[in-house]
């Protein structure tokens, strides 16, 4: 811990990879504060369940002593899938299959809502660790250490700085000039509540696990909450710019279900029950990647995990597994004595992270193309099979 010794560490964005990480630096005697953008810790968590592996996710909770406060939290049979055509034909139904596998088995992959997940990190930090309503506008170098304003007018001093904030980081930028490329898909995503009595057909046939629909190199993902609300993504092929200039007001009901008869034209009109309830957000969202290939050379004050380093689509399962794995790396490379300078410690992690992130950003970016293809079905069952023999793969 020499490195760490005295030294003030900034978080920003306390999403499940930064606040993994403040809890496993914590642990390590760290001084560390989060800075989330977010007002408080009551704001609605937004996302899909999240399933949590055994080398990654699952590892990083392990080492911060979190495992007995996941397996209190965690939703038996939500990471059950049924593969569907698009007139909800079953023709592939996990339910059927005799469970074979629990904690501790490489393929388990249990699932979790974002909002309990984030409250057993939450409850594991130190009071007043996070700091809410910190939305960061700047970043400024000085004297070797780092000037932050947030939007509210504050400022905080940190020595050391790692970006967790997602997506659209403030922070990537100052570690490197890298951008995204987009994937040539977008979905729409949604979530309908109380989804038994207002989606009743897709409700049920969620059976309380997930759903993934195929056909016509398109595809709808559903994954029903612990809250009784029903999340969906619906992917297609669309020019980058297509939600600017498709003229679609996303906030009506009636525009966004006329659009999806076109597109969808031929999908049973039992999927219209995505569009039937009043006051559900619909919000296009293009899907990006970071090049596969990305390197840049270590700071020694700064680094970046999560999607804030390697963005990517979400066709393998892996964002979060990645972020709360690059978490657990990032802490291990400073904490460990071995090293005389953060910047080979940083060095360290993102050394790790680039060969993982080229491995599995090749994985989804290839389960991505496939499912959104003609092949779309047989591509899906294929990579299901793979799993069974592939801990890579989903």
């Amino acid at each position: 811990m020499m490195l760490l010794k005295n030294k003030n560490i900034a978080i920003i964005g306390g999403g499940p990879g930064g606040l993994t990480l403040a809890r496993l630096l914590q642990l390590k005697g760290a001084n560390v504060k989060v800075y989330e953008r977010d007002f408080n810790r009551e704001v609605r968590v937004q996302g899909a369940t999240l399933d949590l592996h055994a080398e990654t996710g699952l590892k990083a909770l392990d080492e911060a002593a979190l495992m007995d406060a996941f397996k209190a939290n965690y939703r038996p049979d939500n990471d059950k899938l049924r593969v569907l055509d698009e007139d909800l034909n079953i023709i592939y139904d996990q339910h059927a299959e005799i469970d074979s596998v629990d904690f501790g088995h490489e393929h388990f992959r249990p699932e979790i809502d974002r909002g309990p997940l984030r409250d057993i990190l939450l409850d594991s930090l130190k009071p007043d660790t996070v700091v809410w309503n910190s939305h960061i506008i700047s970043l400024e170098s000085v004297d070797q250490s780092w000037k932050i304003t947030f939007q509210n007018g504050s400022t905080a001093i940190a020595d050391i700085v790692i970006g967790a904030d997602g997506a659209n980081s403030k922070i990537r930028k100052y570690v490197t000039p890298i951008k995204p490329f987009y994937t040539g898909v977008t979905v729409l995503i949604g979530n309908i509540p109380f989804s038994e009595k207002n989606a009743p057909t897709l409700h049920e046939l969620l059976k309380g696990g997930k759903v993934m629909a195929l056909g016509a190199s398109k595809t709808i993902s559903l994954s029903e909450k612990g809250d009784g609300s029903l999340d969906f993504y619906i992917g297609y092929h669309k020019d980058e710019n297509w939600s600017v200039t498709s003229g679609i007001d996303f906030n009506d009901n009636a525009q966004v279900l006329n659009w999806f008869k076109d597109e969808f034209a031929g999908w049973n009109s039992d999927w219209h029950e995505l569009f039937a309830t009043e006051g559900v957000m619909f919000i296009p969202r293009p899907l990006y990647c970071m090049p596969l290939d990305q390197t840049w050379d270590a700071q020694p004050n700064i680094t970046i995990i999560g999607d804030a380093a390697h963005l990517m689509p979400p066709y393998a399962g892996e964002g979060v597994n990645m972020a709360m794995l690059d978490a657990l790396q990032l802490s291990e490379s400073l904490s460990d004595n071995r090293f005389t300078s953060l910047r080979s410690a940083i060095a360290n992690y993102e050394k790790q992270m680039f060969v993982r992130f080229s491995e599995m950003g090749k994985i989804t970016l290839d389960n991505t193309d496939a499912m959104h293809s003609s092949e779309g079905k047989e591509s899906l069952l294929k990579i299901i099979g793979l799993a069974q023999n592939d801990d890579h793969s989903k």
